[in-house]
């Protein structure tokens, strides 16, 4: 079966977080073991335990973002509680208003894009998505932007615009995701906004 880089993508993606997520929750379920028994106190088992719970928010998260996706619906509760998780110690808030349920795939756009706001908000500020008449609206303000317009504007294009490293890759699997579900991605900035739709 031909496959296409963005299919690889998603298929390394989950086979990534699906290995990882196991011994990951058994070193939590060890910690808790030590708690059990009287062994888990002081700053290091702290330290490890706060490690874990953030490793296995990310790992749920980047699941959804870069693992394989479909129709399969994800209620509000489950997608807040993993915003809540990544968010946690962080000075960037994210506020989900849908109330319905959404598919799988459309919210690995979102986590895709909530991805890209975190390098334009690195300081912190509210991200706030919403969706009405299948249109999606995600808007970040801060006080101050870090915004790259040759990574922003690739968004809007079929090849990147920029340079993109690791710590840059939602930037093009953002868009390629996009045009595979029909969707156009528009940006708009201004000296203390970003916005979104798709």
């Amino acid at each position: 079966m031909k496959q296409t880089n963005a299919n690889l993508a998603t298929l390394i993606g989950s086979r990534i977080c699906h290995d990882l997520i196991s011994p990951i929750g058994a070193v939590n379920n060890g910690l808790e073991l030590l708690g059990l028994t009287g062994g888990a106190e002081g700053p290091e088992i702290d330290l490890i335990s706060d490690s874990v719970e953030h490793a296995e928010a990310r790992i749920r998260f980047f699941r959804i973002a870069y693992g394989a996706s479909g129709e399969q619906m994800m209620g509000r509760a489950e997608i807040v509680s993993i915003l809540d998780d990544i968010g946690r110690g962080r000075r960037l808030v994210t506020e989900w208003q849908p109330s319905a349920p959404q598919t799988r795939a459309e919210i690995r756009l979102v986590f895709l894009a909530l991805q890209c706001f975190e390098s334009a908000l690195p300081y912190g500020g509210n991200v706030r998505i919403s969706v009405e008449d299948a249109i999606w609206t995600i808007v970040g303000t801060a006080e101050k932007l870090k915004f790259d317009s040759d990574l922003w504007g690739g968004l809007s294009k079929s090849t990147p615009q920029a340079e993109i490293t690791p710590a840059l890759v939602q930037f093009a699997l953002f868009p390629v995701v996009s045009a595979e579900l029909g969707r156009k991605i528009k940006v708009v900035q201004t000296e203390t906004q970003v916005t979104v739709q798709f």
